[in-house]
Protein backbone atom coordinates (compact mmCIF):
# COMPACT_ATOMS: atom_id res chain seq x y z
CA UNK A 1 0.00 0.00 0.00
CA UNK A 2 3.04 2.27 0.22
CA UNK A 3 3.19 3.13 -3.31
CA UNK A 4 -0.21 4.98 -3.21
CA UNK A 5 0.80 7.16 0.31
CA UNK A 6 3.74 8.64 -1.62
CA UNK A 7 3.50 12.21 -2.34
CA UNK A 8 4.30 12.04 -6.08
CA UNK A 9 1.32 9.15 -6.85
CA UNK A 10 -1.02 10.35 -9.64
CA UNK A 11 -4.19 10.07 -7.93
CA UNK A 12 -6.13 11.73 -10.80
CA UNK A 13 -5.11 9.15 -12.86
CA UNK A 14 -6.06 6.31 -10.97
CA UNK A 15 -9.24 7.63 -10.18
CA UNK A 16 -9.65 8.14 -13.48
CA UNK A 17 -8.85 4.88 -14.72
CA UNK A 18 -10.58 2.24 -12.01
CA UNK A 19 -13.76 0.48 -12.81
CA UNK A 20 -16.95 1.89 -10.93
CA UNK A 21 -18.69 -0.26 -8.55
CA UNK A 22 -22.20 -1.29 -9.57
CA UNK A 23 -25.43 -0.21 -7.36
CA UNK A 24 -26.25 -3.52 -6.81
CA UNK A 25 -23.55 -4.13 -4.73
CA UNK A 26 -24.60 -1.57 -2.59
CA UNK A 27 -28.51 -2.72 -2.78
CA UNK A 28 -27.37 -6.28 -1.47
CA UNK A 29 -24.95 -4.14 1.59
CA UNK A 30 -27.78 -2.10 2.35
CA UNK A 31 -30.74 -5.04 2.54
CA UNK A 32 -28.21 -7.20 4.33
CA UNK A 33 -28.08 -4.25 6.50
CA UNK A 34 -32.22 -3.63 6.99
CA UNK A 35 -32.43 -7.05 8.09
CA UNK A 36 -30.67 -6.79 11.56
CA UNK A 37 -33.91 -5.79 13.41
CA UNK A 38 -31.82 -2.65 15.09
CA UNK A 39 -30.29 -1.33 11.66
CA UNK A 40 -29.84 2.56 11.89
CA UNK A 41 -28.98 5.34 9.46
CA UNK A 42 -26.68 7.64 10.76
CA UNK A 43 -23.00 7.13 10.30
CA UNK A 44 -21.36 5.30 8.08
CA UNK A 45 -17.23 5.10 7.08
CA UNK A 46 -15.30 3.78 4.31
CA UNK A 47 -11.97 2.64 5.58
CA UNK A 48 -9.08 2.92 3.30
CA UNK A 49 -11.44 5.20 1.18
CA UNK A 50 -8.90 6.23 -1.29
CA UNK A 51 -10.27 8.72 -4.69
CA UNK A 52 -13.40 8.30 -3.13
CA UNK A 53 -15.20 6.15 -5.29
CA UNK A 54 -17.04 4.27 -3.12
CA UNK A 55 -17.91 6.69 -0.18
CA UNK A 56 -20.89 8.43 -2.65
CA UNK A 57 -22.78 5.08 -2.60
CA UNK A 58 -22.97 5.67 1.49
CA UNK A 59 -25.59 9.08 0.50
CA UNK A 60 -28.62 7.18 2.81
CA UNK A 61 -26.74 7.83 6.11
CA UNK A 62 -26.62 11.06 7.39
CA UNK A 63 -23.00 11.51 8.24
CA UNK A 64 -20.47 9.80 5.85
CA UNK A 65 -16.62 9.49 6.92
CA UNK A 66 -13.86 8.95 4.43
CA UNK A 67 -10.54 7.39 6.30
CA UNK A 68 -7.15 7.04 4.54
CA UNK A 69 -3.70 6.87 5.31
CA UNK A 70 -2.65 9.11 1.44
CA UNK A 71 -3.65 13.00 1.85
CA UNK A 72 -3.26 12.89 -1.97
CA UNK A 73 -5.74 10.43 -1.92
CA UNK A 74 -8.09 12.34 0.48
CA UNK A 75 -7.73 15.45 -1.06
CA UNK A 76 -8.94 13.37 -4.87
CA UNK A 77 -11.72 12.44 -2.61
CA UNK A 78 -12.61 15.92 -1.52
CA UNK A 79 -12.75 17.18 -4.92
CA UNK A 80 -14.55 14.46 -6.09
CA UNK A 81 -17.27 14.36 -3.56
CA UNK A 82 -17.42 18.00 -4.17
CA UNK A 83 -18.51 17.51 -7.77
CA UNK A 84 -21.30 15.08 -7.63
CA UNK A 85 -25.09 15.64 -7.28
CA UNK A 86 -25.96 13.93 -3.97
CA UNK A 87 -29.28 14.99 -2.25
CA UNK A 88 -30.08 15.96 0.20
CA UNK A 89 -27.58 19.30 0.47
CA UNK A 90 -25.17 20.13 2.65
CA UNK A 91 -21.68 17.62 1.32
CA UNK A 92 -19.33 19.72 2.93
CA UNK A 93 -21.02 18.74 6.13
CA UNK A 94 -22.59 15.06 5.44
CA UNK A 95 -18.97 14.07 3.86
CA UNK A 96 -15.72 14.47 6.19
CA UNK A 97 -12.28 13.00 5.10
CA UNK A 98 -9.98 12.29 7.75
CA UNK A 99 -5.72 10.42 7.68
CA UNK A 100 -5.84 7.81 9.26
CA UNK A 101 -5.75 4.15 8.92
CA UNK A 102 -8.27 1.06 9.81
CA UNK A 103 -5.79 -0.79 12.55
CA UNK A 104 -6.63 2.29 14.49
CA UNK A 105 -9.13 4.21 14.56
CA UNK A 106 -8.97 5.45 18.03
CA UNK A 107 -8.36 9.17 17.02
CA UNK A 108 -11.04 9.39 14.48
CA UNK A 109 -14.07 7.13 15.48
CA UNK A 110 -15.92 6.68 18.79
CA UNK A 111 -16.99 3.25 19.96
CA UNK A 112 -20.43 2.00 19.00
CA UNK A 113 -20.66 5.09 16.73
CA UNK A 114 -20.87 3.91 13.29
CA UNK A 115 -23.67 1.85 11.50
CA UNK A 116 -22.38 0.78 8.35
CA UNK A 117 -18.42 -0.09 8.04
CA UNK A 118 -16.91 -0.72 4.38
CA UNK A 119 -13.54 -1.15 2.98
CA UNK A 120 -13.75 -1.11 -0.86
CA UNK A 121 -10.21 -2.64 -2.21
CA UNK A 122 -8.13 -1.83 0.58
CA UNK A 123 -9.04 -4.76 2.82
CA UNK A 124 -6.04 -7.28 1.02
CA UNK A 125 -3.58 -4.47 2.88
CA UNK A 126 -5.54 -4.74 6.70
CA UNK A 127 -3.59 -6.78 9.86
CA UNK A 128 -6.78 -8.59 10.75
CA UNK A 129 -5.84 -9.19 14.15
CA UNK A 130 -6.30 -5.33 14.69
CA UNK A 131 -9.57 -4.67 12.04
CA UNK A 132 -11.79 -7.07 13.43
CA UNK A 133 -11.31 -6.18 17.23
CA UNK A 134 -12.00 -2.27 16.30
CA UNK A 135 -14.51 -3.25 13.61
CA UNK A 136 -16.00 -4.60 16.54
CA UNK A 137 -15.29 -1.72 18.86
CA UNK A 138 -16.73 0.97 16.30
CA UNK A 139 -19.88 -0.93 15.27
CA UNK A 140 -22.70 0.47 16.87
CA UNK A 141 -25.49 -2.80 17.62
CA UNK A 142 -27.18 -3.56 14.66
CA UNK A 143 -24.29 -2.06 12.61
CA UNK A 144 -22.96 -3.86 9.64
CA UNK A 145 -19.46 -4.38 8.51
CA UNK A 146 -19.16 -4.89 4.27
CA UNK A 147 -15.25 -5.64 2.98
CA UNK A 148 -15.00 -6.39 -0.64
CA UNK A 149 -12.07 -6.25 -3.25
CA UNK A 150 -12.13 -6.84 -7.15
CA UNK A 151 -9.08 -9.29 -8.53
CA UNK A 152 -7.81 -9.21 -11.90
CA UNK A 153 -10.01 -8.21 -14.79
CA UNK A 154 -10.75 -10.76 -17.76
CA UNK A 155 -12.43 -10.63 -21.32
CA UNK A 156 -15.67 -12.55 -21.11
CA UNK A 157 -15.74 -12.39 -24.85
CA UNK A 158 -12.54 -13.82 -24.94
CA UNK A 159 -11.79 -16.63 -21.87
CA UNK A 160 -9.09 -18.04 -23.74
CA UNK A 161 -7.02 -14.96 -22.48
CA UNK A 162 -7.43 -15.47 -19.44
CA UNK A 163 -4.38 -17.35 -18.73
CA UNK A 164 -1.98 -14.43 -20.50
CA UNK A 165 -3.87 -12.13 -17.76
CA UNK A 166 -3.00 -14.05 -15.17
CA UNK A 167 0.83 -14.83 -16.36
CA UNK A 168 1.43 -10.58 -16.74
CA UNK A 169 -0.25 -10.49 -12.92
CA UNK A 170 1.52 -13.27 -11.44
CA UNK A 171 4.08 -14.83 -13.00
CA UNK A 172 8.02 -14.48 -12.51
CA UNK A 173 9.75 -13.46 -15.76
CA UNK A 174 10.56 -9.89 -14.93
CA UNK A 175 10.48 -9.61 -19.28
CA UNK A 176 6.62 -10.44 -19.33
CA UNK A 177 5.34 -10.39 -15.89
CA UNK A 178 4.91 -7.75 -13.30
CA UNK A 179 3.92 -10.34 -11.27
CA UNK A 180 6.93 -9.75 -8.60
CA UNK A 181 6.90 -6.09 -7.97
CA UNK A 182 2.96 -6.63 -6.09
CA UNK A 183 3.66 -5.75 -2.26
CA UNK A 184 2.75 -9.37 -1.38
CA UNK A 185 0.63 -11.34 0.90
CA UNK A 186 -1.74 -7.90 0.71
CA UNK A 187 -1.77 -8.69 -3.33
CA UNK A 188 -2.06 -12.78 -2.56
CA UNK A 189 -4.71 -11.95 -0.75
CA UNK A 190 -6.66 -10.10 -3.45
CA UNK A 191 -5.69 -12.77 -5.97
CA UNK A 192 -7.76 -15.18 -3.93
CA UNK A 193 -10.76 -13.05 -3.18
CA UNK A 194 -10.25 -12.98 0.63
CA UNK A 195 -10.35 -16.60 0.97
CA UNK A 196 -7.57 -16.37 3.47
CA UNK A 197 -8.94 -13.37 6.13
CA UNK A 198 -10.32 -14.81 8.94
CA UNK A 199 -13.49 -15.07 10.32
CA UNK A 200 -14.20 -12.40 13.36
CA UNK A 201 -14.46 -15.26 15.96
CA UNK A 202 -11.14 -16.59 15.56
CA UNK A 203 -9.49 -13.45 16.23
CA UNK A 204 -12.00 -11.66 18.57
CA UNK A 205 -12.59 -15.86 20.21
CA UNK A 206 -15.51 -15.81 23.42
CA UNK A 207 -15.16 -12.08 23.43
CA UNK A 208 -16.86 -11.80 19.75
CA UNK A 209 -20.16 -10.02 18.82
CA UNK A 210 -19.79 -10.40 15.35
CA UNK A 211 -22.12 -12.81 13.31
CA UNK A 212 -23.85 -13.46 10.69
CA UNK A 213 -20.93 -13.65 8.76
CA UNK A 214 -21.23 -14.11 5.30
CA UNK A 215 -19.07 -14.42 2.04
CA UNK A 216 -20.24 -13.97 -1.69
CA UNK A 217 -18.23 -14.38 -4.54
CA UNK A 218 -19.56 -11.86 -7.81
CA UNK A 219 -17.57 -13.94 -10.02
CA UNK A 220 -19.61 -15.92 -12.55
CA UNK A 221 -18.37 -19.61 -13.54
CA UNK A 222 -14.91 -18.48 -14.65
CA UNK A 223 -13.39 -18.41 -11.14
CA UNK A 224 -9.89 -16.76 -11.20
CA UNK A 225 -6.58 -18.54 -10.41
CA UNK A 226 -5.62 -19.10 -8.30
CA UNK A 227 -8.48 -19.33 -6.11
CA UNK A 228 -10.61 -22.29 -4.79
CA UNK A 229 -13.79 -20.93 -2.87
CA UNK A 230 -14.66 -22.33 0.34
CA UNK A 231 -16.88 -25.69 0.88
CA UNK A 232 -20.82 -24.36 0.65
CA UNK A 233 -20.00 -21.00 -1.08
CA UNK A 234 -21.06 -21.03 -4.70
CA UNK A 235 -20.26 -18.67 -7.56
CA UNK A 236 -23.16 -15.86 -8.09
CA UNK A 237 -23.38 -13.36 -11.19
CA UNK A 238 -20.36 -10.81 -11.93
CA UNK A 239 -21.56 -7.72 -10.92
CA UNK A 240 -18.82 -5.06 -12.28
CA UNK A 241 -18.73 -4.83 -15.70
CA UNK A 242 -17.86 -2.08 -18.17
CA UNK A 243 -17.62 -1.14 -21.40
CA UNK A 244 -14.27 0.38 -22.02
CA UNK A 245 -11.68 1.81 -24.73
CA UNK A 246 -8.70 -0.51 -25.49
CA UNK A 247 -6.99 3.01 -24.55
CA UNK A 248 -8.37 3.41 -21.24
CA UNK A 249 -7.52 0.17 -20.82
CA UNK A 250 -4.23 0.53 -21.20
CA UNK A 251 -4.33 3.51 -18.63
CA UNK A 252 -6.30 1.55 -16.10
CA UNK A 253 -3.29 -1.01 -16.59
CA UNK A 254 -0.91 2.26 -15.85
CA UNK A 255 -3.10 2.41 -12.61
CA UNK A 256 -1.10 -0.55 -11.26
CA UNK A 257 1.54 -0.35 -7.97
CA UNK A 258 3.37 -3.43 -9.11
CA UNK A 259 4.14 -1.11 -12.53
CA UNK A 260 5.44 1.85 -10.84
CA UNK A 261 7.23 -0.33 -8.97
CA UNK A 262 8.59 -2.55 -12.04
CA UNK A 263 9.84 0.54 -13.13
CA UNK A 264 11.64 2.10 -10.06
CA UNK A 265 13.83 -1.04 -10.80
CA UNK A 266 13.65 -1.35 -14.27
CA UNK A 267 14.25 2.04 -15.58
CA UNK A 268 15.16 1.00 -18.80
CA UNK A 269 12.06 -0.70 -19.63
CA UNK A 270 10.57 2.68 -20.65
CA UNK A 271 13.20 3.15 -23.71
CA UNK A 272 12.46 -0.29 -25.16
CA UNK A 273 12.05 -0.02 -28.40
CA UNK A 274 8.41 0.62 -29.71
CA UNK A 275 6.09 -2.21 -30.42
CA UNK A 276 5.50 -2.31 -34.00
CA UNK A 277 2.05 -4.16 -33.42
CA UNK A 278 -0.91 -1.97 -34.23
CA UNK A 279 1.44 0.93 -34.80
CA UNK A 280 -0.04 2.43 -38.47
CA UNK A 281 -3.31 2.27 -36.69
CA UNK A 282 -2.41 3.80 -33.23
CA UNK A 283 -0.69 6.41 -35.20
CA UNK A 284 -3.85 7.49 -36.83
CA UNK A 285 -6.03 6.86 -33.78
CA UNK A 286 -3.74 9.16 -31.88
CA UNK A 287 -4.22 11.60 -35.16
CA UNK A 288 -7.59 11.97 -35.04
CA UNK A 289 -7.83 11.75 -31.02
CA UNK A 290 -5.90 15.48 -31.65
CA UNK A 291 -8.05 16.20 -34.25
CA UNK A 292 -11.11 16.19 -32.25
CA UNK A 293 -9.29 17.70 -28.95
CA UNK A 294 -8.53 20.85 -30.93
CA UNK A 295 -12.07 21.08 -31.74
CA UNK A 296 -13.12 20.68 -28.26
CA UNK A 297 -10.92 23.21 -27.29
CA UNK A 298 -11.95 26.00 -29.62
CA UNK A 299 -15.67 24.98 -28.57
CA UNK A 300 -14.44 25.20 -24.52
CA UNK A 301 -15.08 22.00 -24.07
CA UNK A 302 -13.06 20.19 -21.54
CA UNK A 303 -11.09 17.68 -22.81
CA UNK A 304 -11.05 14.39 -21.38
CA UNK A 305 -7.11 13.35 -19.73
CA UNK A 306 -4.68 11.75 -22.64
CA UNK A 307 -3.11 8.28 -22.39
CA UNK A 308 -0.29 7.70 -24.25
CA UNK A 309 0.05 4.76 -26.23
CA UNK A 310 3.42 4.43 -28.27
CA UNK A 311 6.13 2.62 -26.74
CA UNK A 312 7.31 -0.67 -25.84
CA UNK A 313 7.18 -0.86 -22.31
CA UNK A 314 5.91 -3.91 -20.40
CA UNK A 315 2.44 -2.54 -20.35
CA UNK A 316 2.55 -1.30 -23.88
CA UNK A 317 4.03 -5.20 -24.71
CA UNK A 318 1.28 -6.50 -22.94
CA UNK A 319 -1.38 -4.47 -23.99
CA UNK A 320 -0.71 -5.37 -27.30
CA UNK A 321 -0.84 -8.79 -26.57
CA UNK A 322 -4.15 -8.51 -25.70
CA UNK A 323 -5.56 -7.24 -28.67
CA UNK A 324 -3.50 -9.58 -30.66
CA UNK A 325 -5.11 -12.48 -29.21
CA UNK A 326 -8.53 -10.98 -29.60
CA UNK A 327 -7.73 -10.99 -33.34
CA UNK A 328 -6.56 -14.44 -33.33
CA UNK A 329 -9.45 -15.44 -31.72
CA UNK A 330 -12.25 -13.44 -34.03
CA UNK A 331 -10.33 -12.02 -36.95
CA UNK A 332 -13.26 -9.49 -36.99
CA UNK A 333 -13.05 -7.76 -33.66
CA UNK A 334 -12.31 -4.44 -33.16
CA UNK A 335 -9.16 -3.78 -31.63
CA UNK A 336 -8.52 -0.27 -32.49
CA UNK A 337 -6.95 2.23 -29.57
CA UNK A 338 -10.40 4.08 -29.57
CA UNK A 339 -12.46 0.95 -30.33
CA UNK A 340 -14.39 -0.50 -27.44
CA UNK A 341 -14.46 -3.87 -24.87
CA UNK A 342 -16.51 -5.68 -22.38
CA UNK A 343 -14.00 -5.62 -18.80
CA UNK A 344 -15.20 -7.87 -15.55
CA UNK A 345 -13.38 -7.69 -12.49
CA UNK A 346 -14.31 -11.02 -10.09
CA UNK A 347 -15.66 -9.60 -6.90
CA UNK A 348 -15.32 -10.90 -2.79
CA UNK A 349 -17.63 -9.58 -0.56
CA UNK A 350 -17.61 -10.55 3.60
CA UNK A 351 -20.66 -9.31 5.30
CA UNK A 352 -20.95 -9.37 9.34
CA UNK A 353 -22.87 -7.50 11.76
CA UNK A 354 -22.64 -6.62 15.57
CA UNK A 355 -24.95 -8.46 17.51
Amino acid sequence: MSTFARTGFNASAYSASRPNYPSKLFEYIFNYHKHSGSARWERAVDLGCGTGQATPHLSPFHEVIGIDPSEGMLQRARTYVTSLDIAPSGKEERFKFLKGSAEDLQLTVEDGSVDLLIAAQSGHWFDWSKVWPETQRVLRKGGTAAYWVYAEFRLPAYPSLTPLITSYHQGSDSRSSVGMYFQRPGRTILERMLVDVPDPASVLGEKSELGDVQRMYFCGTDIPPPVTLPPGHNPQPSLMRKEMSWRDLLGYFRTASALHTYHEKHPEDLDSEEDARFLADDIEADSKRQASRVKADADDSEASEDISIRGGDIAIRFWKDLRQGVLESNPSAPVGADDKVQVDWPLALILTRRN
